[in-house]
């Protein structure tokens, strides 16, 4: 018994270190801050997050503009690690079109989204089914599933 409630604890407490932490942009380093202002303007931010992930501290700005989402990953140097951007699905590649339609056929397509990661760009779509359910999927430009 003391076995099992050690591993639950020692779960629970590697989930707390990796949970979000909401953060004011006052209370960010300069350079992330610097790099929010540059990256943000013309939008609304909605929320910056703080997470501690591999022993790396990753910000996570999300914001609005024009109606579409855009959230920034940005590394403790206020450096762009990824960009996910909502975007049309008329917007992406035909290969990538046509994979997600493919795949959410019959279910509502909510969002798709451009995620670029340095020069590689994958599409992500998140979609409702019929019944309520809710699914991801990730393809690359060509359509091939990703993760």
């Amino acid at each position: 018994m003391k076995i099992a409630l050690y591993l639950v604890m020692t779960a629970l407490s590697i989930i707390a270190v990796a949970a979000e932490k909401k953060v004011a942009m006052k209370d960010l380093p300069p350079a992330v801050r610097a790099a929010i202002e540059k990256n943000t303007a013309g939008s609304d931010v909605k929320g910056i997050s703080r997470e501690v992930e591999k022993g790396k501290t990753l910000y996570e700005v999300e914001t609005v503009a024009n109606g579409k989402t855009r959230d920034l990953i940005l590394d403790a140097n206020g450096g762009i690690v990824s960009v996910e951007q909502e975007v049309a699905i008329d917007a992406i590649p035909a290969g990538a079109r046509a994979a997600i339609e493919k795949k959410a056929a019959g279910a509502k397509i909510a969002k798709v989204e451009t995620i670029t990661k340095g020069q590689s760009t994958t599409y992500e779509a998140a979609f409702v089914s019929k019944s309520g359910k809710k699914s991801e999927f990730v393809v690359n430009a060509e359509g091939v599933p990703q993760k």
